[in-house]
């Protein structure tokens, strides 16, 4: 029939619309309009006629929202890169300053038998030890900071376990630590070796 046909062609009655699309000019006139909506909801179901509200979606503010986290989430992840490369010069600075100050050590080992490999192996070790204590020093202060969080958010919100580090995670930031430990201190360990004994021993 012609009415069936209208039907199936996405006719609709003007007196009767299956949805309105509403395009303000502005953020402002957006705000006005969903604060119109809100209100007449809030009054519809004061009153005891929740049949009558009225189901919005705002498609401006969703995608605002997911732009804003994407933002956020970039930020953060250039804020711990930041710190990682920060944490690893210091590293690289303080090893190479240890370098320095131990040149008569360093010479001695070579006078008595001592490789570069050897001398390079030595500070590699002492980055990586450094790196794992400050790793699990770092997932344990972690750990512990969560319980008191925990029994926080559970007392105020009545949320379990709101904050958690799972172990592997626990691992995979220690490891992470030690990586980026041995990395920072391979330059200051091949200047280590490639350090003349005979000027090592002369310099003290």
């Amino acid at each position: 029939s012609f009415d069936a046909n209208l039907s199936k062609l996405g006719y609709a009655e003007l007196s009767k619309p299956s949805q309105i699309d509403i395009y303000p000019d502005n953020f402002e006139d957006k705000q006005q309009v969903i604060a119109i909506l809100d209100d007449y909801n809030d009054r519809m179901v004061a009153s005891g006629q929740d049949d009558k509200k009225v189901s919005y979606t705002d498609f401006v503010g969703t995608l605002m929202k997911s732009v804003t986290t994407i933002v956020d989430m970039i930020s953060y992840v250039l804020f711990v890169a930041i710190s990682l490369v920060v944490s690893s010069i210091m590293i690289g600075i303080i090893t190479y300053i240890s370098v320095l100050e131990r040149k008569k050590e360093i010479g001695i080992l070579r006078a008595i038998g001592a490789s570069k490999g050897d001398i390079s192996r030595v500070f590699n070790a002492e980055t990586i030890i450094e790196g794992l204590t400050a790793g699990l020093i770092g997932v344990g202060v972690v750990a512990l900071v969560c319980i008191p969080v925990n029994a926080i958010v559970y007392g105020l919100l009545d949320v379990p376990d709101i904050a958690m580090l799972p172990p592997v995670a626990g691992a995979i930031l220690v490891a992470i630590s030690v990586f980026l430990s041995f990395v920072a201190g391979l330059f200051p360990a091949m200047a280590a070796a490639r350090k003349d004994p005979v000027e090592a021993l002369r310099s003290e």
